[in-house]
């Protein structure tokens, strides 16, 4: 069994281990695409023709076998290097396989600090929450193989999206729990630039800015999302998005608090 190793399969690919392999040192942009999709189905063996088509889609290369074999040779070979093994990366009944002993990878990291962080929040943990929240929101926001268009890459990227999305949502849940306004803010408006139509998003946003003092940019807020519904879907905003807006203009004052914070 190999070493065990860190993998950055987010932002510039990375292998850390006794020493640190960094993108530039991976063979191409096959090598890249190669490691990412191996480590991430790992507990598996991957059909060669299925990491072909991860690599080179529809468009195979005549001489496809032999141009794997010499990727998978060359990735092998650096693994050993920094995993200090020369079975990281086994061949066995047609199949590729990456057999890592407890790997520490980022997007699974990331995944178990988002389940962890959505358990606290359930159970009124806010300092867990935000910790764990902040871990899974500082890897999942991070590019993911730019450039590359494969239906399995756009799968990973769609995923990734998802826990950012969740994610950030604790990390305003627990910035408006804390009254700590203007991250709820600055979190708030970088939500809603990852989902315009998730209007969750915009009432955190009006919420905090409530909070804040701002009834203004409160209104502000919700006629933004009043607007892009409009024009962009031809609908009003739901009914208990119009419930806090008329929670902000009812208020009689910024320190009265309006509409509880989604469930």
């Amino acid at each position: 069994m190999a070493s065990a190793l860190r993998f950055y399969l987010t932002g510039r690919v990375a292998v850390e281990g006794s020493q640190t392999l960094n993108q530039a040192a991976l063979p191409g942009r096959q090598g890249r695409l190669a490691l990412v999709y191996l480590v991430i189905e790992r507990h598996r063996p991957v059909p060669i023709d299925e990491l072909a088509t991860a690599l080179w889609g529809d468009q195979l290369p005549r001489t496809w076998e032999a141009s794997l074999r010499v990727v998978v040779s060359k990735l092998r070979s650096l693994l050993t290097q920094v995993g200090g093994t020369d079975t990281a990366i086994v061949a066995e009944g047609g199949c590729y396989h990456v057999r890592l002993s407890d790997p520490w990878v980022d997007v699974e990291v990331a995944a178990n600090a988002l389940d962890r962080a959505e358990g606290a929040w359930r159970h009124g943990d806010i300092a867990t929450t935000w910790s764990e929240a902040t871990v899974a929101a500082g890897i999942v926001r991070r590019p993911v193989l730019p450039g590359e268009d494969h239906p399995w890459v756009d799968g990973l990227r769609s995923r990734l999206h998802d826990m950012a999305v969740r994610s950030m949502d604790l990390l305003v849940r627990v910035y408006l729990e804390r009254r700590e306004h203007t991250l709820a803010i600055a979190v708030g408006r970088d939500l809603i630039a990852l989902e315009p139509y998730r209007e969750a998003g915009h009432r955190h946003l009006m919420r905090a800015h409530f909070a804040a003092g701002d009834r203004a940019e409160a209104v502000r807020a919700y006629a933004s999302l009043r607007t892009l519904m409009a024009e962009e879907l031809g609908v009003e905003p739901s009914a208990e998005t119009e419930a806090l807006y008329l929670d902000v203009l009812r208020s009689g004052s910024v320190d009265q608090p309006i509409g509880q914070v989604d469930p």
